[in-house]
């Protein structure tokens, strides 16, 4: 992030420090094991990702970053991976624009490698072959949601 020039001349101090990193909360379910390993190996992925933000004091945040992937082959859920990969994030001197960026953009971009190292250590010791999740553009996912949010405020004005 950088320093731009305030209204009096002198530059604003963004700043941001990362805490702590830290698995919240995972899971991993093989509904239909031991039979699955036995089936042709088709897999369908699906990823599911999400992100929260909680201010835990004056600024200090906590981002979840809330990873969920599904495997299927056939009708059958081979595995099902759930990773909360979360930090703490020290704040001070953003907008409030930047702010929210920083929140759902950013950190969860810091956050990433992370949750997607513990997905594929999951899949692995279920007995699968590692599950290597695609880079994710939050920026973009960041951009979508703040489309969203406009767009249903425009309803609700128009109602």
């Amino acid at each position: 992030m950088e320093d731009k020039p305030n209204q009096a001349g002198t530059a604003s101090q963004e700043q941001f420090g990362i805490q702590n990193i830290y698995l919240k909360d995972s899971s991993f379910e093989t509904p239909h094991s031991p039979q699955i390993f036995r089936e042709q190996w088709k897999p369908q992925l699906e990823v599911e990702i999400a992100n929260e933000a909680n201010q835990l004091e004056e600024n200090l945040y906590e981002v979840v970053l809330k990873v969920t992937a599904t495997v299927k082959v056939g009708e059958k859920t081979a595995f099902l991976v759930e990773v909360h990969q979360a930090g703490i994030f020290a704040i001070m001197g953003f907008t409030p624009e930047k702010l929210t960026y920083a929140l759902h953009s950013f950190f969860p971009n810091i956050l990433f490698p992370f949750a997607r190292e513990t997905v594929s250590n999951l899949v692995t010791k279920g007995g699968f072959q590692p599950l290597l999740l695609a880079p994710v553009n939050f920026d973009v996912l960041y951009a979508q949601r703040v489309n969203q949010l406009k767009q249903q405020q425009n309803k609700a004005t128009v109602n």
